[in-house]
Order: C-alpha cells, then sequence, then structure tokens
C-alpha cells in the first residue's frame, strides 16, 4: 500500500487541505492519507488551540465521501501532555506497516521551509519520502536550500523536474493545488461574522457553526 502522513493543527481543516490530500492520493497512486491532528505541537506551544476533539471532529467530517482520506488519532494528545514530534510519529506508523508498504509524509510547502527547527529533522528527512504542496509564483529552488547538502543523492539523474532524490528517500513538488486561505484568517473571518462558505467542507462549515466556534466570548474575553 502507498499511505501518506498529512499532520496538522487544522484548526480549522479547510478546503485547501482537503484538495491537497486528494491531489496528493491521485497523483502518488495513495490507498489512504492519513489526516493527523496534532495534539500538543511543539511549534505552537502556549498557542490557545480550539479543543482536540473539536479539531479531530472536523478533520473526521472533512473525511466524509473519500474512502481514501482517514482521520487519525495518533497523534491524539496524552495524559502528560507531551509534545508530539514527527519523527516520533512516522517511527509509530513504520511498525506497523508491511515491508512492502510505502510511506510519504505531506506537508505544505512554508511548513517545510521551517523544517530544520523540528526535531530530528535529516533522520525524519531518512525516514520517509516527502510531498511537498508547492503554491502558485513559489520557486522550488528554495525548497533545495532546506535540504543538506550530505543528504542528497550523488550520481544518477533525477526522477523528473519535481523529484529530488536524497541518499534514502526522495522528494516530491506537487503542483496545481491553490490553497486560497490560511486557517488562522478563516478564525479571524468568522469571529468578524463574515461566511466561509466554500472555503471550508460543507459539514464542517455547519459544525463551526452548530458549536460556536472562533466566535468571540461574551465580555471580550
Amino acid at each position: 500500500m502507498n499511505i501518506a502522513l498529512f499532520g496538522g493543527t487544522f484548526d480549522p481543516i479547510h478546503a485547501g487541505h482537503v484538495q491537497a490530500a486528494r491531489a496528493a492520493a491521485r497523483k502518488f497512486r495513495l490507498d489512504r492519507v492519513l489526516l493527523v491532528p496534532t495534539g500538543n505541537p511543539p511549534h505552537k506551544y502556549g498557542d490557545r488551540l480550539t479543543s482536540f476533539p473539536q479539531r479531530y471532529g472536523m478533520v473526521v467530517l472533512a473525511c466524509a465521501g473519500d474512502p481514501r482520506l482517514i482521520p487519525s488519532l495518533l497523534e491524539a494528545p496524552t495524559p502528560e501532555g507531551k509534545p508530539c514530534y514527527s519523527i516520533d510519529t512516522v517511527r509509530k506508523v513504520r511498525r506497523s506497516l508491511h515491508k512492502s508498504d510505502r510511506l510519504f509524509f505531506l506537508i505544505g510547502v512554508d511548513a517545510f521551509l521551517e523544517l530544520p527547527y523540528w526535531k530530528e529533522y535529516r533522520r525524519l528527512l531518512d525516514s520517509v519520502d516527502f510531498i511537498v504542496v508547492s503554491r502558485p509564483g513559489f520557486d522550488a529552488n528554495e525548497i533545495r536550500k532546506v535540504l543538506p547538502e550530505m543528504m542528497t543523492a550523488s550520481g544518477g539523474a533525477p526522477n523528473g523536474p519535481d523529484t529530488i532524490r536524497l541518499r534514502r528517500s526522495s522528494l516530491h513538488v506537487l503542483r496545481g493545488v491553490h490553497m486560497p486561505v490560511a486557517s488562522h484568517a478563516l478564525r479571524k473571518a468568522i469571529g468578524a461574522g463574515r461566511s466561509v462558505t466554500g472555503f471550508v467542507p460543507p459539514l464542517v462549515e455547519e459544525y463551526i457553526l452548530k458549536e460556536g466556534l472562533y466566535r468571540p466570548r461574551r465580555g471580550g474575553k
């Protein structure tokens, strides 16, 4: 099987996330894309996130209707409140896979550019094939600047213009996916009472409205 991990805070998950997951599934013949809302993201320590059950619930709703998209509890928060690191999640998934299975890590280009600040990022690059979702106008050469020179494969031709061969894995650039809005912009719009129809899956929009998510609390708190 071809399986991809797609992590994020998903606060909220939006149409761009779903579009990226589906585009990756089509191009790389993925059998499953595990959408993994993170419980305690180390890069957003101290940020006020919507509760994990609500973020996970929105992911479940966004995955409805597409059997390739699987909501995952891999990074559900623990009682100890330990941060979730991608390298640990990849190792956990690896232990459950068959030797013939192929594992990918799906990530947006802006998040990928922050990869050197991640825990054991070199080991992460060695452990899994990356699918980096580009955006219109982005120079893919910026991706190469993130990669340690010693990790790129020596000799041999690249597999294609959007593939970078690493010493133990490969990195693929996924083009043609347009994410017109970010989660923080959606939260701001909802808080201001503006419609987000079309920017989030319909079931997710219904859930946000029903639960009153991202609306200012009474008293301005």
